[in-house]
């Protein structure tokens, strides 16, 4: 399974490959995401023989990850959200074998970990209908022409119209961002984090937890835990809310035109969770004069010393090589 001591690779069937490679792309610890065919009985499928319904094979994608950087299980939460995993007829608007959901393992661990999520998301009881997603041994992987790779990039207008065509997105937003999700949120956050991160509000400046705090550290997505800013690039803004120039993990962060209040700006959000971080800015320290300008209500401090507690112990080397310096 492994392509370098490093690195592993995960391959999921989610219907239309074209919708299955943004939400793993560019994200911190994955190498690629390549779409192709795979689960079947035929020797190098083209896509046209898919559409023949003979093959047994399925379109997926083939993720090749660091786990180190970016655990197993957590490609399989976002793969979730991705599916209708009580569908075993294809997903969506397409129907068929070449469409049908699977998680294909190459390993018995993550055979393990794909029948403990599985499990996890039954007993959550989000889906009323039983829980159909196949957990299958992996096999060989086709990969798909060239016009098939990274579709989202190479025709961005026919994969929104697609990607909104197809029911995925109203999906999403039913089963995964309905009232019982808002309402855990709720249970979890305080009223501010709720309505920075849910609704865009802005924390008051100097009045918030954050804005004077240049302990070493990581600071965190308060929703999701992921990796979002380094103490080491902290900087005074002179604003009240704490500035940083550039994020810890480039692909953690979405950046989002704002058209509100009669000016054009550009909105952070945490990529996972969806949670609205702030704005940047572009008048912070030279060179790059970045400013991600962020609300300390979106935001988890972990300070150095609890790292490693917290699952981000590959981040110390950074504080490590800072004091050699």
């Amino acid at each position: 399974m492994n392509t370098t001591n490093k690195q592993q690779l995960a391959t999921f069937a989610g219907g239309c490959f074209w919708c299955m490679v943004k939400p793993f792309d560019e994200l911190p610890g994955i190498v690629s995401v390549v779409s192709g065919y795979t689960g079947g009985h035929t020797e190098k499928p083209t896509y046209e023989d898919l559409e023949t319904d003979t093959t047994g094979h399925r379109e997926a994608v083939q993720i090749t990850f660091e786990p180190e950087r970016f655990p197993y299980e957590r490609l399989l939460d976002i793969y979730w959200q991705l599916i209708d995993p009580t569908d075993s007829g294809g997903q969506f608007m397409d129907r068929g074998r070449a469409y049908e959901a699977a998680i294909f393992v190459h390993s018995e661990e993550q055979r393990e970990q794909a029948e403990r999520s599985k499990e996890a998301l039954k007993a959550s009881k989000r889906f009323k209908a039983p829980i159909v997603t196949e957990i299958l041994p992996a096999t060989t992987f086709y990969p798909a022409e060239a016009e098939h790779q990274h579709y989202y990039r190479t025709h961005p207008l026919d994969y929104k119209l697609y990607q909104k065509g197809s029911g995925r997105d109203d999906f999403t937003e039913l089963h995964w961002n309905g009232r019982d999700d808002k309402k855990q949120l709720l249970n979890r956050l305080t009223e501010l984090q709720y309505e920075v991160t849910q609704k865009k509000a802005m924390e008051p400046p100097y009045q918030n937890e954050y804005w004077n705090h240049f302990e070493e550290g990581i600071y965190a997505d308060i929703i999701s835990g992921d990796p979002l800013f380094s103490s080491q690039d902290k900087f005074d803004s002179g604003t009240g809310w704490p500035g940083f120039t550039r994020p810890l993990e480039e692909g953690l962060v979405r950046r989002e035109a704002d058209y509100s209040g009669g000016e054009v700006r550009t909105v952070l959000r945490s990529r996972l969770s969806g949670a609205y971080l702030g704005h940047l800015f572009y008048d912070g320290p030279e060179p790059a004069k970045l400013h991600y300008r962020v609300n300390s209500a979106a935001l988890r401090f972990i300070p150095k010393t609890e790292l490693t507690d917290n699952g981000l112990g590959r981040y110390l080397e950074l504080f490590e090589r800072e004091s050699r310096v």
